[in-house]
């Protein structure tokens, strides 16, 4: 984003517009500490914000300054669609796609009359937006949206409350610091957000040890599932939705399972493979280390995308079919993940 589009966005946040800001469908911690933080800020400069997700967040992000104020567009379409076309401007976070809100909030936006302003560090973003601010070598949007107050000149207007947001699409989208997009400057700024008087403790139990007992059985299931294919060095894991009602699943149970084949002592790719009957669709997570693009493997068999070492695909086959398509496909990469990962 250079400074003459800086400057333009300067000026239209210099008197009171109304503002809708979204992010993609099963929104993680980046999607809503982001869009949360931004609302935060605004809503300070008296702009009529508004914060739309196409439907609901886990339990886990529950707690989140603000979170209560959000529009669930899947149920309250009405509300949710009327927002967002009486919108001036709308900021679409942690998202490269406006297919990636899901059916139901595309069509809404195809139809709106609002410019957009992209923030976000997918790779490939498509070009709908007035305004992009796009770079996939930072590790969050979280850590994008605070360079964008920086270059706004607002760094100091971030506080608490917006560092508690900031901190957490960090901390989520960086594994707790722990992926390869994490840099020096991603810890300098956790170290300021912390000096602002965020409680990163309390953070992170309530991203991570507040498990449900049901949670902690579905793991368990989890990782009974694992297969291991030494000869690619990829780990899998499948979930049928027989399975997950047998152990209550709720949204976001799932999240980090996919991490567990990853940990395994010389895998570099790993996959996980969860039913969604609703959806009537395969949901899938790819992690790998090294070299190996999940993004490109997502994109070009399962419809997805996503970072090198992170990305998400979908398949509108069965579970059976959709593992027997991974396995057909592994092959064809066999050269690249031998040589994917070295200590």
């Amino acid at each position: 984003m250079n400074k003459n589009e800086i400057a333009h966005i300067k000026t239209l946040l210099s008197e009171p517009k109304k503002i809708a800001i979204v992010s993609h469908r099963n929104p993680d911690g980046d999607a809503y500490g982001s869009s949360l933080a931004l609302y935060h800020y605004l809503t300070k400069r008296n702009h009529m914000v508004s914060v739309v997700s196409p439907n609901d967040c886990p339990d886990f992000l529950k707690w989140l300054p603000g979170q209560d104020k959000i529009v669930i567009l899947e149920d309250e379409p009405e509300l949710g669609s009327t927002l967002l076309k009486e919108a001036e401007y709308i900021f679409t976070l942690d998202l490269n796609a406006l297919h990636r809100v899901g059916d139901a909030m595309e069509k809404v936006l195809n139809k709106v009359s609002a410019k957009f302003i992209m923030i976000d560090h997918h790779e490939q973003p498509d070009d709908y937006a007035l305004y992009t601010y796009s770079d996939p070598s930072i590790c969050s949007t979280s850590q994008m949206l605070y360079h964008f107050f920086e270059m706004l000149g607002e760094e100091e207007s971030i506080d608490a409350t917006m560092a508690t947001c900031l901190y957490t699409g960090i901390v989520t989208d960086t594994g707790s610091f722990k992926y390869p997009s994490t840099t020096s400057t991603t810890h300098n700024i956790a170290a300021k957000l912390i000096n602002l008087g965020i409680n990163h403790t309390v953070i992170h139990n309530h991203l991570y040890d507040a498990n449900s007992f049901a949670r902690m059985q579905l793991l368990g299931k989890a990782l009974s599932n694992i297969k291991v294919l030494n000869e690619y060095k990829t780990a899998y894991i499948s979930l049928s939705q027989r399975e997950l009602n047998s152990y209550n699943f709720k949204k976001g149970d799932t999240e980090g399972f996919v991490n567990y084949g990853l940990s395994i002592k010389d895998v570099v790719f790993a996959a996980i493979f969860i039913e969604d009957q609703k959806q009537k669709i395969i949901k899938m997570s790819f992690r790998s280390k090294g070299s190996f693009s999940v993004n490109e493997f997502a994109r070009k068999h399962f419809n997805g995308g996503g970072h090198d070492n992170a990305a998400g695909g979908r398949s509108d086959d069965t579970l059976r079919e959709t593992i027997s398509n991974f396995l057909k496909v592994l092959p064809d990469y066999s050269n690249e993940l031998q040589n994917s990962y070295e200590e």
